[in-house]
């Protein structure tokens, strides 16, 4: 999915109180809900390639196991990121990793199924699951200024500015046109 204006997506229990709607009103952000978990993730033109999956129960892809279910799919997007040459991709298959501002930004942490580009989140995943189907929803960053997300996060100054330089090294933009990243990303689907 392109974005068609600048969007706010907050993720599905994130409260709406992490939000400075004024702030937001002022850019012309508008700010909406996912329904798939995690914090927050700015989408704007061309900052962030925002990609849907849905993977229907019984397929040989499903995983019962949440913890694991999306490693298929973060390794298809590591796939993809190596066949552009963009640098060393890797799946990340452990335990959560949270951090002080995770539960606000979405890049702050990093969960199974999301992939590092030499070592810092290129690209997250959020799921919603049914017994019939998963939603995995992908968002791969193409650009990577945490000040201009937090500026629309209800955060006092001395937070923002703390905020704003522990996510500085937290997420790297991936340097590729998005056009032949969903085309390396499909091509790296499993059949």
């Amino acid at each position: 999915m392109r974005a068609s204006a600048p969007a706010l997506v907050l993720g599905s229990v994130q409260p709406e109180e992490h939000v400075d709607f004024a702030e937001a009103e002022r850019e012309g952000v508008e700010v909406a809900r996912r329904r798939s978990g995690g914090g927050a993730v700015l989408v704007t033109e061309p900052g962030v390639l925002w990609v849907d999956v849905l993977l229907p129960a019984g397929d040989p892809l499903w995983e019962d196991d949440v913890a694991r279910a999306a490693l298929w799919l973060g390794q298809a997007w590591a796939d993809a990121l190596g066949r552009l040459g963009v640098g060393q991709a890797a799946v990340w298959s452990e335990r959560m990793l949270t951090t002080e501002w995770s539960s606000r930004v979405c890049f702050a942490g990093v969960a199974p199924g999301e992939v590092l580009l030499d070592g810092t989140k290129a690209v997250g995943v959020s799921q919603r699951r049914t017994r019939h189907a998963a939603l995995f929803q992908t968002a791969v960053l193409l650009d990577w200024q945490p000040a201009n997300l937090l500026r629309l996060l209800a955060l006092d100054p001395e937070s923002r500015r703390r905020a704003e330089a522990e996510l500085a090294s937290a997420a790297v933009a991936v340097p590729a046109p998005p056009a032949d990243l969903l085309d390396a990303f499909l091509a790296a689907l499993p059949a």
